[in-house]
């Protein structure tokens, strides 16, 4: 797709997002047409990119919003997202944040500890309110990825333990501010073996059957989000397995009557829409590899230093034999590398170079650091 359009980026400075909003409206009609077979709802989560197009499209498309932050909540709620259809979670959910959101009276807040259930019932009152919330339950399931995209295990700081349920049906007795409609899970991101969402399933089951025994009734299930994308094939699969996806929830979730199942999916809809483009500032030879030295850096483009993440990297104006390069960025660190070892059509100065599957947790994460400039978007 890009190379259909060299012409108009060549008229851009680098480095620049490059987004395929039409590629984007084909994955979120199938992620909703599949999501509408058996009655899910889908919440957006904004962590992964927070652009106003991209939020016109969710909005558009029947997605709600899952929110991690109040500027989140505050972003969703201006863009039009109904109030009803905003969720709040977060570890370390601010009193500004609380109260705006309450506010707002947003659909729910997913909440994590006990001491959060506490503050969240003095702010109510003081409002006059009564908080909606769910319990962010951790299952202690492996989701087998990076250990910093793990959400779902004992040793993270996310969600409340089994063996705390007990106290905090006690203490939710003693908040009047609150009132518990559900329950939440989220075990980590870019999950691409499906039988950890199984598992998710096992465990969700035997929550639920705790409930019941001590006679509560919950009328959400939140089983969060985490499917994985293809970093490596992103042309081969720009578009994620919805199907087998739902369908494994609806198959293996032992619901109660009238219970309503809620995702928070945030790269499977976003991540390969964008690409960030670069211009190759210099060709460096090293002793072992020639260096691709590019004007775009971890500024822009975290992920591969952050989680030694992989992305696809292309030469999209040279046509040369290939060469091996380390392709790296400007940014005054070592860890400042898109990828080892890659592959190119033999690269010069002034070449562009695409990073594809990067529409998710890209230009949101990107900083200013070393002053950069604020990397600017395309769409198209």
């Amino acid at each position: 797709m890009l190379k259909q359009h060299l012409q108009e980026l060549r008229q851009h400075a680098t480095p620049l997002y490059v987004y395929n909003l039409e590629l984007l409206r084909q994955t979120l009609k199938a992620a909703k047409q599949e999501a509408n077979k058996y009655n899910f709802h889908v919440h957006y989560a904004l962590k992964a990119n927070a652009n106003q197009p991209i939020l016109d499209e969710m909005r558009q498309h029947g997605f709600g919003a899952d929110c991690v932050s109040g500027n989140e909540v505050r972003a969703a709620i201006e863009n039009g997202f109904a109030p009803q259809d905003v969720v709040f979670a977060g570890v370390g959910k601010s009193d500004d944040e609380i109260n705006y959101a309450l506010d707002q009276d947003i659909f729910c807040f997913n909440c994590e500890s006990s001491h959060e259930l506490e503050v969240l019932n003095e702010l109510a009152e003081k409002k006059g309110r009564t908080a909606r919330i769910a319990l962010r339950i951790n299952p202690n399931v492996n989701a087998k990825t990076h250990k910093y995209i793990t959400t779902g295990l004992e040793e993270n700081k996310f969600g409340i333990n089994a063996w705390e349920l007990d106290s905090v049906l006690l203490l939710l007795n003693k908040l009047p501010n609150i009132r518990l409609i559900g329950i939440h899970f989220h075990i980590g991101s870019q999950i691409t073996d499906l039988t950890v969402f199984r598992n998710l399933c096992t465990r969700v089951n035997e929550f639920q059957e705790w409930f019941e025994a001590h006679k509560i009734q919950l009328e959400h299930v939140n089983v969060g989000g985490g499917l994985g994308v293809d970093y490596y094939n992103p042309e081969q699969q720009p578009i994620p397995d919805f199907s087998a996806y739902f369908s494994l929830f609806n198959q293996f979730l032992e619901l109660r009557p009238g219970q309503q199942v809620h995702f928070e999916l945030g790269r499977a809809l976003v991540a390969q829409c964008g690409t960030l483009v670069s211009k190759v500032l210099y060709i460096k030879k090293g002793v072992t590899t020639n260096f691709a030295i590019l004007d775009a850096g971890m500024t822009e483009l975290i992920r591969p230093a952050l989680y030694q993440s992989y992305h696809k990297i292309e030469n999209i104006t040279s046509e040369k034999e290939d060469v091996r390069y380390d392709v790296v960025g400007p940014i005054c660190e070592s860890s400042d590398c898109f990828g080892k070892a890659v592959m190119l059509p033999e690269t010069n100065r002034g070449d562009l170079i695409a990073i594809h599957t990067a529409g998710a947790y890209g230009e949101v994460m990107a900083s200013g650091y070393n002053l950069r400039n604020k990397v600017k978007a395309l769409y198209l």
